[in-house]
């Protein structure tokens, strides 16, 4: 039988719109046109400027034929262009899509050539990376290589000979292409929000990297969800430690401007200068991956500012966070609010909501509840744990594994020119996350492990987050991670990476692992002690993330844990 409405009132041209973020740019400029929008070392821009600013790139672009269907990708670290970037493309039509600065040149023209981008704009910096990139697509190509339109940003803070290089090399520089277009561009919102605003790329650790296409509608919606979670005011001031080329920030470029905050850019992360900008600036909000928070949480005196002159909240996703350094956090003053989320879900859409019944508890317990990925933002539908085998809930019971997965609005269209990896991701009407984890009593979720890192030992599962965050409990560990190497006697047994903290004696290597093996034993299982323990720097992603695929592959160099001849 047809369901119908009480009315048969159409949609019309007043009560109707496309739903997207460009919008908040426009309301910022008008509410609030002469506060600061974005500073950048000497320069700031009111909102006024910044959308005049992005108005003129929007026109620009449309000038050379980029409108909708069209791809623009930017190199860029955190910078003024890269944040007027985030409107001015969409206003054109076109996509924006961000392209991680640490990447080599190879995966770079695999993206460009992929994207189909037509135009490039690129930091001064990062000019000889774009220039690699293409020669890369050029040599491939075979005689039928359109090149981009290459646009540099110039920056007070870099060599100037770079600059110079790259206009010689017929690059135009961008203050002069936002030039040539109208401050009063007449852009036009998406007829249709389901239209594609972004383009990011996974870190493709084992294939090539997947193209996440996002729409208007879900980054109009993740990025309102952003301040009700997070207390975030209008007029928040907000520093740029997360790079934007991550998950277009989290969304929050688009959540700055919707409550007319300020943006602070940061090039370069460092503990001191985050700490120097809360002081100078009042930041009031940050986001980082726990990789950051860990820095901060162990800079050297000289480099902090203690106490804090005011209350800093900071979110961090991108990892499962270790309760030390959430505890560690706490102690100096920060208030962290956790989350998790992927690029596929225009970055964080759970939160670990804090519940006041929590103040009373002793902090360990707090971090320990804090760690947890929690429950689903306001902005998504559906979160839940679902058994690998047969696709059911899990039990809310803390014990029983399953596979993490979402639906709703802010869960991205799918892979671009990907029909496979799409047919996979949204099997049975889910998107499924490929992390593994257990549903707690009190509904909120926690990650054990992605699916390919879980450490199988002797027919027994061991999570690697768990070991992990064992590890970051013991007085000199600065960094952990741990990964499965193959063992003659368990088939794998945990083989664990660590960074030592500064100001550790490091002469007894041999002595240090087997206090570490000891420590372990007293915290967790026998079989899930790391069997072998390696010193030295972890490798890192550009957003911070440690890459256990590398630690994979030097714990396979390394060959099997003999067994023992006893």
């Amino acid at each position: 039988m047809e369901m119908r409405d009480i009315d048969d009132l159409p949609k019309n041209a007043a009560n109707y719109m496309a739903l997207t973020p460009l919008w908040f740019l426009e309301r910022a400029a008008t509410v609030h046109p002469t506060s600061k929008a974005v500073i950048h070392e000497s320069r700031t821009y009111t909102w006024l400027q910044t959308y005049q600013r992005c108005r003129r790139l929007a026109s620009a672009l449309s000038k050379r034929s980029i409108g909708v269907g069209s791809s623009v990708a930017i190199i860029a670290p955190n910078v003024p262009a890269l944040y007027e970037a985030h409107f001015g493309i969409p206003m054109s039509g076109a996509v924006v899509n961000t392209i991680n600065i640490r990447l080599n040149a190879s995966t770079i023209a695999f993206l460009l050539g992929h994207s189909q981008s037509t135009i490039v704009i690129v930091d001064q910096e990062f000019f000889n990376l774009a220039e690699d990139a293409l020669r890369i697509m050029k040599e491939k190509s075979q005689g039928n290589f359109t090149p981009p339109l290459v646009i540099v940003i110039a920056d007070e803070s870099c060599n100037p000979e770079t600059l110079k290089y790259a206009l010689g090399q017929g690059a135009i520089e961008y203050e002069k292409f936002l030039e040539s277009g109208d401050p009063d561009f007449a852009w036009k919102p998406p007829q249709d929000e389901w239209q594609s605003i972004a383009l990011g790329y996974t870190s493709g650790t084992t294939a090539s990297p997947k193209g996440v296409v996002l729409h208007h509608r879900g980054a109009y919606l993740l990025a309102l969800s952003n301040p009700i979670i997070w207390e975030m005011n209008e007029g928040a001031v907000y520093l740029w430690t997360l790079p934007m080329f991550h998950c277009n920030g989290w969304c929050f470029p688009w959540t700055l401007a919707a409550v007319c905050g300020t943006n602070i850019c940061l090039r370069q992360v460092t503990a001191k200068g985050v700490y120097s900008a809360i002081a100078k600036y009042r930041v009031t909000h940050f986001c980082a991956a726990p990789v950051v928070l860990n820095s901060i949480v162990n800079a050297p005196p000289e480099d902090t500012i203690l106490p804090l002159p005011h209350v800093v909240r900071v979110m961090t996703a991108g990892a499962a966070p270790p309760p030390s350094v959430l505890a560690g956090m706490s102690q100096k003053g920060f208030r962290v609010t956790h989350t998790y989320g992927l690029s596929e879900t225009y970055g964080p859409s759970t939160v670990c909501a804090w519940k006041p019944e929590w103040d009373s508890l002793p902090p360990e317990t707090q971090a320990r509840l804090n760690a947890r990925q929690g429950v689903r933002y306001v902005g998504l539908e559906c979160l839940d744990v679902i058994s690998t085998q047969t696709g059911q809930p899990v039990p809310a019971d803390g014990k029983t594994i399953g596979e993490i997965v979402f639906r709703g609005n802010v869960v991205m269209k799918g892979y671009l020119k990907n029909p496979k990896a799409n047919e996979e991701t949204f099997a049975n009407g889910w998107f499924h996350s490929g992390d593994l984890g257990v549903k707690n009593p009190d509904g909120y979720i926690e990650i054990k492990d992605r699916s390919k890192d879980i450490i199988i030992s002797g027919g027994e599962n061991i999570s690697s987050v768990e070991v992990e965050n064992s590890l970051y409990l013991h007085p000199a560990v600065m960094e952990a991670s741990v990964v499965a190497r193959a063992d003659e006697r368990w088939g794998e047994s945990p083989c664990a990476f660590v960074t030592l903290k500064p100001g550790v004696d490091k002469s007894n290597e041999q002595r240090l692992a087997e206090d570490i093996m000891k420590f372990c034993r007293s915290k967790m299982p026998a079989y899930w002690v790391p069997k072998s323990v390696i010193f030295g720097p972890l490798p890192k992603t550009a957003t911070g993330k440690i890459q256990k695929h590398v630690l994979r592959a030097k714990a396979k160099e390394l060959g099997p844990v003999r067994m023992s001849k006893l």
